[in-house]
């Protein structure tokens, strides 16, 4: 049976602590996840580099979507440069044309600029015109994987997109869905889609916390969780 991998989103040192007491596999190191996840500072990654987890870090300049300027991506080949100087195992990248598809030029530079550490494709084949070429370009491109929701807000909507996406790669690329998946959905989850594996946040509101003004996002901060990363884990090793 192939092993089954987890990865969590964290945006905080602490929370990169709790995923790899939790028993993550991998982490995927962000600033923002309120934003859907920016370019971690310098500092975060430094601090995630002395954990035994291997981390991958978010490479996202800004929020929205991922149409990007040339001021854009050389922020973003200076963010890979730091990646590497921090000695993280990783990096997770996206780049569109204003047309929607990839934009497999700027995403050939980045990957260039990243050359000796892996490579994840991002959500942003969640908002492509046709996700299985942009899969096929992945795979051209050398990604390692690609991360989706199957174009719906939460990925268990999206299982049937995903299941073609695992369909099509046929081994050739790992699909990895997340958005909503849980330690209560993952089990059926993982059995109906095929996947090997998965990312999720495991994370839990903060409490006695006082609120920033206006400025904190809906539902206060959250952290992630070792006890739901432990469960996590276990659903989905079975």
């Amino acid at each position: 049976m192939t092993p089954r991998t987890l990865e969590i989103c964290v945006d905080t040192i602490d929370g990169a602590i709790a995923a790899q007491v939790g028993g993550a596999d991998r982490i995927e190191l962000c600033a923002a996840l309120s934003e859907g996840g920016l370019t971690p500072t310098a500092g975060l990654m430094v601090a995630a580099s002395r954990l035994d987890v291997p981390c991958y870090a978010m490479i996202r300049p800004r929020s929205g979507l991922f149409v990007y300027s040339e001021a854009d991506v050389q922020v973003m080949l200076d963010d890979i440069a730091a990646v590497k100087e921090a000695d993280l195992a990783g990096v997770v990248l996206g780049a569109q044309k204003l047309d929607g598809t990839l934009d497999t030029a700027v995403l050939g530079r980045l990957l260039a600029a990243a050359e000796g550490l892996g490579a994840t494709l991002h959500r942003v084949i969640d908002v492509v015109p046709d996700p299985l070429a942009a899969l096929d370009q992945a795979i051209a491109l050398g990604f390692e994987r690609v991360l989706t929701s199957g174009g719906a807000l939460a990925a268990v909507d999206g299982a049937e997109k995903i299941r073609a996406m695992v369909r099509h790669a046929a081994g050739r690329i790992a699909i990895m869905p997340g958005s909503g998946l849980t330690e209560d959905n993952i089990s059926d989850f993982v059995a109906q889609t095929g996947v090997h594996e998965v990312h999720a946040s495991c994370a839990v509101a903060v409490t006695g916390e006082e609120s920033f003004s206006n400025f904190s996002p809906a539902g206060g901060r959250k952290e992630t969780c070792k006890n739901r990363v432990k469960q996590m884990k276990r659903e989905l090793v079975g």
